[in-house]
């Protein structure tokens, strides 16, 4: 299974975006899905359902990180590495998206009951999120 079906699948089992793309790569870094679930659960709903950063953007950030980043100080090749496939990340998840911030991406302010509940009648959990933990996991997939 391809990381973004694996992502969407696991979106859909009721994980949240930053979830969902973090375990999806979880077995490739030598994680267990369960951790990886864990690690990631803060940053679902734009960070704590605070809706700024687009939790399938952080945790594709986590996967990054637990793949290239530094684990020794003085190791800053493994650390511009990191910060250079951030960035990656960035452009292309931008260009197509053009935000970052998921009130931006959602285009409603899920901090709130009453964005919650806008976002929830406009079914943006499947008409928007799922299409943005897709393309994550694939961007994620290329960079990689």
């Amino acid at each position: 299974m391809k990381h973004e079906e694996r992502a969407l699948s696991l979106f859909r089992e009721g994980f949240s975006c930053s979830q969902a793309v973090a375990a999806a790569f979880a077995q490739d870094l030598g994680l267990d899905t369960a951790t990886a679930l864990k690690i990631a659960q803060p940053f679902g709903g734009g960070i704590a359902q605070s809706g700024d950063w687009c939790g399938a953007v952080t945790g594709a950030f986590l996967v990054i990180g637990l793949k290239h980043g530094r684990s020794k100080a003085e190791d800053d090749a493994s650390k511009a590495r990191t910060y250079a496939l951030v960035h990656e990340f960035i452009r292309r998840f931008r260009d197509r998206h053009g935000h970052l911030k998921c009130r931006d991406l959602l285009d409603c302010d899920i901090s709130t009951p009453e964005g919650r509940k806008r976002a929830e009648e406009l079914n943006l959990h499947t008409t928007r999120c799922e299409e943005l933990v897709r393309d994550a996991a694939a961007i994620l997939g290329d960079i990689l």
